[in-house]
């Protein structure tokens, strides 16, 4: 099983950028297609982005063009480049192995976007 832990949230400014990281264990970390969810207050928590084993990448239509989710598997970590943020942004981010139903979840990071 593949454990994971995030970083690289924070405060930002509209129209700025952040970087979130996501460390993995596991030596089949390669194998796990990967992803990133988000959850604001009183929200569900939504899929932001993903990625194959193959790197494959798929993103929520508010996200297309800003944000980027890429992979090393070299180093077991998984990345989400966040740009041009805006404040409805605002959520905690998770990383999530394996998917939503059966996967393994990080323990979230907040990300505000905030003038």
């Amino acid at each position: 099983q593949v454990h994971v832990v995030e970083s690289g949230g924070g405060l930002v400014q509209p129209g700025g950028s952040l970087r979130l990281s996501c460390a993995a264990t596991g030596s089949i970390f390669r194998m796990y297609s990967m992803y990133w969810y988000r959850q604001a207050p009183g929200n569900e928590r939504e899929l932001v982005a993903g990625i194959s084993s193959g790197g494959i990448t798929d993103y929520a239509d508010s996200v297309k063009g800003r944000f980027t989710i890429s992979r090393d598997n070299d180093k077991n970590a998984v990345y989400l480049q966040m740009n041009s943020l805006k404040p409805e942004d605002t959520a905690v981010y998770y990383c999530n192995a394996g998917g939503r139903e059966h996967g393994s979840w990080g323990q979230g990071i907040q990300v505000t976007v905030s003038s």
